[in-house]
């Protein structure tokens, strides 16, 4: 196997990996209108089914009427091409958008897309790498699978059997049209949707857009592949395939074909006497420690893209599609995550304003009471019906019903940690998360470096207080002399006043710290005492 440089030497060689500039006639406005009439149904279906679907709470709800429409959409999609096909696999991930009878239908976009046929496929393999007869020992013109962007085939190489993934013929030009349309149509169709949620719409679709075309490119998704297996060579649970990159081009990857049980596939996995329950722990946890260990996860785990071996291991298939999270935000998931195995709901809160999930005006009252209750259900504990009711009643009475948003960044992670949990879903087993966090961040090391983190943020927030404390203090200072010479006091107070107002900013700058770092704030109350305890002696000895 080849390591990262080497690819990303062998990416650069030839200078095509950059997106070049191309000239792409833009659709006509008649061909914009006949996609806008064709997905106007699908949009005004969608509004009235969740206007609903959140004022019922999905109870006592015409479950047929919106599997209809969700059917309608689903046949839409797939009559309008590849980029709606891989936009509705994106919308059956987001039940922060869709109610539940869309995302089961949906669901079924995520496998068995229809494959082009090989004659317009084989000029593309012939143009990039060669003669296909020159290329590959056999070469099995049948496509195994079909996908939104490509197909898959079987070959012989070296003597081992291959899997062959070519892009769908002029991928490219498509999705760049469908692209083009769908920025003018974004517009229009957030007028249907709260605000909310609008932003969540947004930024999902801008990611939408710049993951497509990574995933284009077939040299970036090698890269990712011996970047994650890199990543991951400890854990001899985990299967990732070798890559061949000799026959690897922009729109042609050659991987190791190793088969397995599909990972959805219960009755297979139990005849193979798989244990599922340890099979959805082990799932959670390597998802989560690519995404809270290292830089980049492998974002679109849907069934179609992990098996099992006999054993048990997990094997994943393509890393087209990844998630990249900075240093910054990576550690303010893990304290996210810390603040749900510690049963905070107060430290959970700020970290999701600080990742920009909440709206800053938000009621914190009702957040951390939802997340309260969550918590509780987390950890398996019953939870009040009532005291749940009174809570929606309050949300709906404050107009924060809907106080969550996605950020751009955070979008591929949703993706990625909603599949996963269907998953868990599809295999009723038990399974706590909480337990398998804990588990996580034990092994990893990763709760040092959250207090690491949080002990920084604490200090850097005391700091601010200080340096805010030392702009402010002369001119109370300068303001208590006017007022004593004003009245002809003894000068001697000054140094007791500017004491005191020392003592005061350090008192409330520690009030503030107690969220954060109990230890840190405590220092800083005991700071203040001597102070305040210091001036009063030196005022007496004066």
């Amino acid at each position: 196997m080849e390591s990262s440089e080497q690819v990303r030497e062998q990416i650069s060689s030839d200078g095509t990996k950059n997106k070049t500039a191309t000239t792409l006639r833009h659709p006509s406005k008649i061909h914009i209108a006949k996609v806008v009439f064709k997905l106007l149904p699908v949009i005004i279906n969608f509004r009235r089914d969740r206007r609903e679907w959140v004022k019922h709470e999905g109870k006592n709800i015409d479950t047929k009427k919106y599997e209809k429409h969700a059917r309608a959409a689903l046949k839409i999609f797939i009559e309008l091409g590849p980029s709606y096909i891989k936009l509705g696999q994106w919308l059956s991930t987001r039940a922060d958008i869709l109610p539940l009878p869309y995302l089961e239908v949906l669901a079924k976009l995520q496998d068995d897309v229809p494959p082009s046929q090989f004659i317009q496929v084989k000029p593309i393999i012939e143009n990039e790498l060669g003669k296909i007869e020159n290329m590959f020992d056999t070469f099995n013109t049948s496509a195994l699978s079909g996908a939104s962007l490509g197909q898959v085939y079987l070959a012989g190489y070296n003597g081992k059997q291959v899997i062959v993934k070519v892009s769908r013929p002029n991928i490219e030009e498509t999705i760049e049209k469908d692209i083009y349309i769908l920025k003018k149509i974004l517009p229009l169709a957030t007028r249907f949707i709260d605000p909310n949620l609008r932003f969540s719409a947004e930024g999902m679709l801008w990611q939408f857009i710049e993951t497509i075309h990574e995933e284009m490119d077939y040299r970036i998704e090698a890269e990712n592949l011996i970047t994650i297996k890199t990543n991951l060579r400890e854990d001899h649970m985990v299967v990732i395939p070798n890559v061949f990159l000799e026959r690897t081009s922009k729109h042609v990857l050659t991987l190791e074909y190793i088969p397995g049980i599909k990972i959805t596939d219960v009755a297979s996995l139990d005849a193979a006497r798989v244990d599922r329950e340890k099979l959805v722990i082990r799932v959670h946890h390597v998802f989560f420690k690519m995404l809270l260990r290292h830089n980049i996860f492998h974002a679109d785990p849907h069934p179609g893209n992990i098996s099992v071996s006999d054993n048990g291991a997990i094997i994943l298939y393509d890393f087209g599609m990844v998630g990249r999270l900075d240093n910054d935000t990576r550690i303010k998931l893990i304290r996210l995550y810390l603040g749900l195995i510690e049963k905070d709901p107060a430290r959970t809160v700020d970290v999701l304003l600080e990742l920009g999930t909440l709206e800053p005006t938000v009621n914190r009252y009702i957040v951390e009471k939802g997340l309260e209750l969550s918590i509780q259900s987390l950890y398996g504990k019953q939870v009040d019906r009532m005291e749940v009711k009174a809570l929606i009643d309050l949300s709906n009475k404050t107009m924060s019903k809907f106080p969550f948003r996605l950020p751009k960044n955070l979008a591929l992670y949703m993706r990625m940690a909603s599949i996963i949990e269907g998953i868990y879903i599809h295999h009723k087993v038990r399974f706590q998360f909480v337990k398998v966090l804990a588990n996580l961040f034990e092994e990893e090391g990763l709760i040092k470096e959250a207090y690491i983190e949080e002990i920084k943020g604490s200090i850097k927030r005391l700091a601010k207080g200080i340096e805010a404390s030392i702009r402010v203090a002369p001119l109370l200072k300068s303001y208590l002399e006017a007022q004593q010479e004003h009245q002809n006091k003894p000068h001697e107070n000054y140094n007791f006043l500017a004491g005191i107002i020392f003592a005061s900013v350090l008192f409330l700058g520690s009030s503030l710290m107690v969220p954060y770092n109990l230890n840190l704030a405590y220092g800083g109350f005991i700071s203040s005492a001597i102070t305040l305890f210091a001036s009063t002696l030196l005022k007496k000895r004066l």
